[in-house]
This record gives C-alpha cells, structure tokens and sequence, in this order.
C-alpha cells in the first residue's frame, strides 16, 4: 500500500503526516508514506485544497485534518476491510 499526503509544509500538512504515520505504525499495517510538497505534483491530483490524503492513487480526504479514527478506516476501506 501506498500512501501520500499532500501539502506544502504547512502544520496542518505536517500533523496529517504525522498522524497517518502513527496510524501505520500503531496497527502493523504494511505501508509506505510519502509526503508530497511539490505543487507541481500536487496539481495532480483532484484536490481543491491541502492538506490530502492519497491512498494507492485514489484521493481519500482533502483540506482537513482527519483523525487517527478516520485514517484507519480510510485504510481498511482500501485493503477491502470496512472498519
């Protein structure tokens, strides 16, 4: 699985970096997470504002700071397992 978050550098795009890196550490969960800041690759992509969540190239939460609760089931979703 791979994950991104995407955004600038901004404490918002930094606490979802984080929080999404506890999440993965928290539940042993086989993942890769990236932090995108380039806006040129984060034009890429169907966001109207950051920070954002990508999960395995789908766009999963963007311009909020989702909670560790919402990231996990963010992820089970991907894996196919409804949280």
């Amino acid at each position: 699985m791979f994950i991104k978050v995407l955004g600038t550098g901004c404490p918002k795009c930094n606490k979802l970096f984080g929080l999404v890196s506890e999440v993965i550490e928290e539940n042993n969960i086989d993942a890769q997470v990236t932090h995108i800041s380039d806006m040129s690759l984060i034009m890429a992509y169907p966001v109207l504002g950051t920070p954002a969540l990508v999960i395995d190239e789908k766009v999963v939460s963007y311009g909020k700071v989702p909670s560790k609760e919402e990231i996990l089931k963010y992820i089970r979703k991907a894996e196919g397992i409804e949280a």
